[in-house]
C-alpha cells in the first residue's frame, strides 16, 4: 500500500464557494425548477421554496461543510470518527453507514454521466446544426428516444466522463477550483444573455406574469409545499457526501455560515435565471410548461428554439451553459468516491481517478436504457438518507459543544445558539420526512 499524499485543499474562499455553487447548480435547477414553478402556482411555489432554501442552507449546508472540515476526510472516516466517541467498537458501524453516501454519490455520478453524454451531444450538435435538424416536436422526440435508448450514446457519455475525470485528476486547487472559477461565471453570464434576449420577444411578459403570480389555491395545497421542500433539499446538494467532502478541504479560517449563505443565494439565482429564460420562452409560443425532466430539455426546448429568431445562436449559448452547469455537478459527484479510494487505499489521485472513471464508464454504458429509474431511486432514497445520517452523526452523536466549536471556527462573531436546536430537532427529522414523502409520492427531488 502506498503512502498517502498530502491532502489537497482549496486555494481561496471564493474558489470553495464557486465549487459548492457548481455542485448545487445542475439539471434540477434547469429542467425541474422551471416546471414546478409553472405547475404549482408561480409565486405560490416560490414562497415555500425560498423558505425551505433558507432553512436548509442555514442548517444542512452549514452542518455538512463544518462536519467535513472538522474531520478532514470523506463520509466513511467522518462517520467513523463520530461513532468513535461512543466506543472503539462503534467505528465499524460508522464506516458502514458512511459508505451509504459514498456509494450514493458514485451511483448518482454514473447516472449523471449518461445525462452529460446527452448534453455533450446536443451541445456539439448546436454548433454543427444537428441539434435543430428536425421538423416537428415528434421528430425531436424520436431523435432523443433513439439517443436515450440502451447503448444509444456510448461514445458521447464516455467523452463527457473523460472531460470530468481529467479535471479531477488535476486535484482540488488546480482542477476543481479552477474549473468552477471559469465554468460558473460563464454559466451565469450566458443565462443572463438568454434572459435578456427572451425579454424582448413578443409574449414574454405573459411568462413573467405566470412566474410571479400567486395562486392562493396552490399556496394552500400541501403538495405545493411538499414539492418545494423536495426541490430546495436536492437543489442545495445536501446528501452527506459532496458538500461534506468539499468542506474537508477547507482551512480553519473559513467562515462557513457566510459561505453557506452565498452558496444558497447563488444556487437560487441560478434556478430563477433558468425559469426566467424557459417559462417566458415557452410563453412566446403560447405553450404551457407542462413537461419536465429530460423531455423539456431535449425535445420541447430545441423545437421551440428552432422557431425563434436567431435560433442557431440561442441553441449554442443554451447548451454550452447547460453543459457547464452539468459538468460542475458531475465533478462534485465523483469527488467523494475518488477521495474515498485515495484515503482508504493510499493511492495517488490520478490512479484513484482512473479506477473510479473506468468502473463508472462501464456501468454508465450498461444503464443507459434505465437511467431515469436509476436516478429516481437514488434521489428518492439514497440522497435524503445520506443527509439524514450525516445530520445524526454531527448533531446527535457528536453533540452541541462539538458542533458549536466547529461551526464557529473562522468567525469573528459567534453564530446563533439557535442553530444547534433547529438542526437537531427540525432539520434532521426533515431529512427523513423527505425520504418518506419521496417514497410515497414517487420522487420529489
Amino acid at each position: 500500500m502506498k503512502k498517502k499524499e498530502k491532502r489537497d485543499s482549496f486555494k481561496s474562499s471564493w474558489g470553495f464557494i464557486l465549487a459548492c455553487i457548481g455542485s448545487a447548480v445542475g439539471m434540477g435547477n434547469i429542467w425541474m425548477f422551471s416546471t414546478r414553478v409553472s405547475l404549482y402556482g408561480g409565486g405560490a411555489f416560490l414562497i415555500p421554496y425560498f423558505i425551505f432554501v433558507i432553512l436548509i442552507g442555514f442548517t444542512g449546508v452549514i452542518g455538512e461543510m463544518s462536519f467535513g472540515r472538522a474531520v478532514k476526510s470523506g463520509p466513511i472516516d467522518a462517520f467513523s470518527a463520530a461513532c468513535r466517541t461512543k466506543g472503539e467498537g462503534k467505528t465499524k458501524i460508522g464506516a458502514m453507514l458512511g459508505g451509504i453516501p459514498v456509494l450514493g454519490s458514485l451511483a448518482m455520478g454514473i447516472g449523471y454521466t449518461v445525462v452529460m453524454g446527452w448534453i455533450l451531444r446536443y451541445m456539439v450538435g448546436s454548433f454543427t446544426g444537428a441539434t435543430l435538424n428536425h421538423g416537428s416536436v415528434e421528430e425531436f422526440g424520436g431523435a432523443f428516444g433513439s439517443m436515450a435508448s440502451a447503448f444509444g450514446n456510448n461514445a458521447w457519455q464516455i467523452a463527457a466522463l473523460v472531460i470530468g475525470i481529467m479535471i479531477l485528476m488535476l486535484g482540488v486547487g488546480s482542477g476543481i477550483e479552477k474549473a468552477n472559477k471559469l465554468l460558473m461565471p460563464v454559466f451565469f453570464f450566458l443565462f443572463v444573455i438568454l434572459g435578456a434576449y427572451v425579454m424582448f420577444q413578443s409574449g414574454a411578459a405573459d411568462g413573467y406574469r405566470y412566474i410571479f403570480r400567486i395562486d392562493m389555491k396552490a399556496l394552500a395545497n400541501p403538495k405545493t409545499w411538499i414539492f418545494a421542500l423536495g426541490q430546495a433539499f436536492f437543489s442545495l446538494s445536501v446528501a452527506g457526501s459532496g458538500t461534506l467532502i468539499y468542506g474537508s478541504y477547507l482551512s480553519d479560517e473559513e467562515d462557513i455560515p457566510k459561505s453557506a449563505a452565498r452558496v444558497a443565494l447563488f444556487d437560487t439565482m441560478a434556478a430563477m435565471l433558468a425559469s426566467l429564460v424557459i417559462i417566458p420562452a415557452m410563453a412566446t409560443t403560447g405553450a404551457q410548461l407542462n413537461q419536465g425532466g429530460p423531455g423539456l430539455l431535449f425535445i420541447f426546448l430545441p423545437s421551440l428554439i428552432k422557431s425563434m429568431p436567431g435560433g442557431r445562436i440561442i441553441c449554442i449559448i443554451f447548451f454550452v451553459a447547460v453543459f457547464f452547469a452539468g459538468l460542475t455537478s458531475l465533478i462534485n459527484l465523483y469527488e467523494t468516491p475518488i477521495a474515498t479510494v485515495q484515503e482508504k487505499f493510499g493511492l495517488n489521485r490520478k490512479i484513484a481517478c482512473g479506477i473510479v472513471g473506468t468502473f463508472s464508464a462501464i456501468i454508465s454504458v450498461l444503464i443507459q436504457g434505465i437511467v431515469s429509474d436509476w436516478m429516481d431511486v437514488l434521489s428518492i432514497y439514497i440522497c435524503p438518507l445520506g443527509a439524514g445520517l450525516a445530520g445524526i452523526m454531527f448533531f446527535w452523536v457528536l453533540g452541541k459543544d462539538y458542533v458549536s466549536e466547529q461551526v464557529n471556527k473562522g468567525r469573528e462573531k459567534k453564530f446563533t445558539d439557535a442553530f444547534y436546536v433547529i438542526c437537531k430537532y427540525i432539520y434532521v427529522p426533515v431529512c427523513f420526512l423527505v425520504l418518506i414523502l419521496g417514497a410515497v409520492l414517487g420522487g420529489i427531488g
